[in-house]
């Protein structure tokens, strides 16, 4: 399970460090793809198994369906990382996730997150006003908190 937030930058090189405590759970390759939010998606390749299994059976018919598989796939590469525990995002990812300087990794349960500082900030900002609001909408899901 991926959990806590950290903070890193991308080097001139589009390189950036993966937390040493999510590096053992994501194993030697993982996926990084876009994610929702306008920040990036990163899966252990059992999770991004299960993934493409779940978008393999949506429906063809269906446009959105269409759409957000082939969004969600155009995006994604396979990373390894390198001696200093760091992986090289493709321009195409980081425009998407507007990363530049200053990013945040958070873990979220069965994936890890790549943020922008910016786009973070502003996201916990909006969503903490929030919170509790949004815990009175999940109460139906068993979340006994």
């Amino acid at each position: 399970m991926f959990m806590g937030e950290y903070q890193h930058s991308l080097d001139e090189k589009g390189r950036i460090i993966i937390p040493a405590k999510f590096r053992e759970a994501l194993g030697s390759k993982f996926v990084v793809t876009r994610g929702l939010d306008n920040c990036l998606f990163v899966y252990p390749m059992e999770e991004w198994a299960n993934m493409e299994k779940k978008l393999k059976a949506l429906p063809l018919m269906k446009a959105d369906a269409r759409a957000f598989t082939r969004f969600f796939l155009s995006g994604a590469v396979e990373c390894e990382l390198d001696k200093q525990g760091r992986i090289t995002l493709p321009n195409v990812l980081r425009e998407h996730a507007r990363l530049v300087k200053d990013a945040v990794i958070i873990g979220v349960s069965s994936r890890v997150e790549i943020w922008s500082k910016e786009s973070w900030e502003a996201y916990a900002a909006q969503s903490e006003a929030s919170f509790n609001e949004i815990a009175e909408k999940l109460v139906d899901f068993d979340l006994d908190l």
